[in-house]
């Protein structure tokens, strides 16, 4: 799906933006809750969202979007409210695992070679 900016695809990236942004807040609220077996789930999530973008789009744009989304969540839900407060505060390490964890998993397949060209306008008969 390289090229121009059709209807299809600009309705596959913001769904890889909401994916990205509701695997961010599900690996936000895992995370602490099942430490260590939940940052091993919210990762495999994270990379599963980003995996998933590579193979809609056939490029790294996929990879990207969804990896705004995920960070975008994590930074809204980190920021401190007026009051003082979090709207999910972090006690632990955890947070910041994920958070290396999850760009890792952005950065490798973002940049992952080989037979990816399985997006969606490698799948129509007769290319």
């Amino acid at each position: 799906m390289t090229g121009t900016f059709t209807a299809g695809r600009i309705a596959a990236l913001l769904a890889l933006l909401a994916a990205g942004a509701v695997t961010g807040t599900a690996g936000w609220l895992v995370v602490d809750l099942w430490l260590p077996a939940g940052l091993l789930l919210a990762l495999a999530a994270a990379l599963g969202v980003f995996l998933a973008g590579r193979l809609t789009t056939g490029n790294g744009l996929g990879v990207g979007v969804a990896a705004a989304g995920w960070f975008l969540t994590y930074v809204v839900l980190s920021v401190p409210r007026p009051e003082g407060d979090f709207l999910l505060g972090s006690t632990g390490i955890g947070m910041y695992a994920y958070l290396l964890g999850g760009a890792a998993a952005a950065v490798m397949c973002a940049t992952m070679r080989g037979p990816v060209d399985r997006s969606v306008s490698a799948a129509r008969p007769g290319r």
